[in-house]
């Protein structure tokens, strides 16, 4: 064989060599593994005990009717309307609020309490009817005071935890809660209505040309049940739903409570970890008791925003 054929042949082969090397790497490449997907949402509870501990702030704002002596007026009044009513008329308003809850596994224990002393007087409130039973003219409301204290206790327990799909993005680790437990009301409410020539104020007591119907110390139990959704929709960050109904006649009426919110973690110091929490509350319920003079009524609406910090360990 000729020299430059020899070296032709070379060339040849060598030229082959790249094109099946090429064809190799192709192939490879299209019989490479397909990228994994995201991990699914962790499914199993957390070992051990933990612990909660929210001191908050509920800014609540008042709509229904209070009762006492038979006597009911309407109340409509916002935060801010209780706020002027209260401090800027020389008044004080209280509050202490705080939430905790110790949790084993699926297995939680809470308790609530809310505990305030608020006042709410001129457009706020409106006289709506006196008992059949009291002779006179309905007359002008002036104010309600009412002191209440609300504790809440009870277990909840986690029957559901799983990943949300949420698109091509990975799922949203969710739990699901039952709870049950009892809320407890305590009140002490004031009445007092601007004088007129035809008002029984036989069981009344006069203030400053006010007549002035106070209820005692009132309180209740009710039974409640209820439902808890958590949903983690990033590290250190939870959005939270509640709703539970209550009373049945055991109590009140009726009570129920919503309750939704964000909590984000910003902070984390010796064990804790601080949380900020942000959201919006709504209770209501509905609860008589007595008759003609002794009539006491409680039927309101509380709302608004809550502001808190959560402490966890």
């Amino acid at each position: 064989m000729p020299h430059y054929a020899g070296r032709s042949l070379v060339r040849r082969l060598a030229l082959m060599s790249c094109f099946s090397l090429m064809s190799a790497a192709a192939l490879a490449a299209d019989l490479s593994p397909v990228p994994e997907t995201p991990p699914p949402a962790p499914t199993e509870l957390p070992s051990g005990w933990s612990f909660r501990f929210i001191p908050y702030g509920w800014l609540t704002s008042l709509n229904g009717k209070q009762t006492v002596r038979g006597r009911t007026a309407s109340v409509d009044a916002s935060f801010p309307k209780i706020v002027e009513e209260t401090i800027g008329k020389g008044g004080t308003l209280v509050g202490l609020m705080g939430d905790f809850e110790a949790r084993y596994g699926a297995l939680g224990l809470y308790g609530d309490i809310v505990w305030a002393k608020v006042g709410v007087s001129g457009d706020s409130v409106h006289t709506r009817r006196f008992d059949p039973t009291i002779s006179g003219s309905i007359g002008t409301s002036h104010s309600v005071n009412v002191n209440m204290a609300i504790v809440e206790g009870g277990a909840a327990y986690e029957v559901a935890r799983f990943g949300l799909p949420h698109g091509d993005s990975p799922a949203i680790p969710t739990a699901i809660d039952l709870v049950a437990g009892a809320r407890y009301w305590y009140q002490q409410a004031s009445l007092s209505f601007n004088l007129s020539t035809s008002l029984d104020i036989s069981d009344l007591t006069l203030v400053r040309n006010r007549a002035l119907a106070k209820s005692g110390s009132v309180d209740w139990v009710d039974p409640l049940v209820g439902a808890r959704v958590r949903f983690m929709v990033a590290p250190g960050q939870n959005i939270f739903l509640r709703g539970d109904v209550g009373g049945f006649g055991v109590g009140s009426k009726i009570s129920w409570q919503a309750i939704g919110g964000y909590s984000f973690d910003f902070a984390e110091k010796n064990g804790i970890t601080y949380s900020g929490i942000v959201g919006f509350r709504a209770l209501y319920v509905d609860y008589v008791q007595g008759a003609g003079r002794n009539r006491y009524g409680y039927d309101m609406l509380e709302y608004g925003p809550v502001l808190g910090v959560s402490m966890r360990f």
